[in-house]
């Protein structure tokens, strides 16, 4: 028969038009798109969750290569650790990771004390951050930083014990001074909040200032909080004996002078809520 095929089965016979597909129904097609919805709802958060974690390794791998960069500035320094920023008071042209030629103009691993481990380019997190871009820059000064911050209180100057001043900003601490290198902070993920927005920031602020050498939790004149735990609420940490770890945001409900809640833009610290892992002791 023209246009017709049979099959036999069973001694029937069972005509069936050829070159014609059934059509999906209404009903056919949502059911597919509605599986579909469901098989993207329960991958994709999946999927980000596991980009995250990668990103979260690979800046952990960032600051793994920092303090390797330090150990060995260190063993060729007299034991002596990079000053944090020996100009900050008066020119501000130099920070622990590069040199500027002016202060509208971002720090440049090629010219800083990094140089010779990085090359002419330093680190830089992996996960995107909108640094707000203020113009002149020495309103934001760390442009360039990578989203990575020093201990600049304990380890990159001599602040808490001789206060601020030019003096104590051009030496740094030596290896041997830190009683705990397991459980002293040398970098972390930092940042800093200026009017509600996001900037570069190249110290990790401890809980509190500190005055002859104590922690100063008295006050109330305390750090504007520069630790980002940009990671899902988890900050990536370095510590002195050359390990990096993850640490929690803690809770932390407080405002800076203008008014901002740095904990909005996950800055803050992370337990204990005190110098006691950022100190030499």
């Amino acid at each position: 028969m023209v246009g017709r095929t049979e099959k036999r089965n069973a001694g029937a016979i069972i005509f069936r038009k050829s070159g014609k597909a059934r059509a999906f129904t209404i009903i056919e097609l949502l059911v597919v798109l509605a599986i579909i919805s469901l098989l993207l709802c329960i991958l994709l958060p999946a999927l980000s969750a596991s980009r995250a974690q990668g990103k979260k390794i690979t800046c952990a791998s960032n600051l793994r290569q920092l303090l390797l960069a330090s150990i060995d500035y260190v063993h060729a320094n007299q034991d002596s650790f990079f000053c944090a920023a020996n100009d900050i008071y008066t020119t501000d042209l130099h920070r622990w990771y590069g040199v500027r030629g002016n202060k509208n103009e971002p720090f440049d691993w090629k010219k800083g004390p990094m140089k010779i481990y990085f090359g002419s380019g330093g680190v830089e997190c992996p996960t995107y951050i909108k640094y707000v871009d203020i113009k002149p820059w020495e309103d934001g000064y760390d442009k360039g930083s990578g989203g990575y911050g020093y201990n600049m209180l304990y380890i990159g100057s001599t602040i808490w014990r001789d206060g601020y001043g030019d003096a104590s900003c051009k030496q740094a601490a030596k290896a041997t001074s830190i009683r705990q290198p397991a459980a002293t902070v040398i970098f972390a993920d930092t940042a800093m909040t200026m009017k509600g927005d996001l900037i570069e920031y190249s110290f990790a602020e401890p809980r509190f200032f500190a005055i002859d050498g104590e922690a100063d939790e008295l006050s109330g004149w305390n750090p504007a909080p520069s630790i980002h735990f940009r990671h899902r609420g988890w900050a990536n940490v370095g510590w002195a004996d050359g390990h990096c770890d993850w640490q929690k945001m803690g809770k932390y409900d407080g405002t800076n002078e203008d008014g901002t809640r740095p904990a909005d833009d996950d800055l803050g610290w992370f337990e204990p809520m005190d110098n006691s892992m950022f100190d030499l002791e």
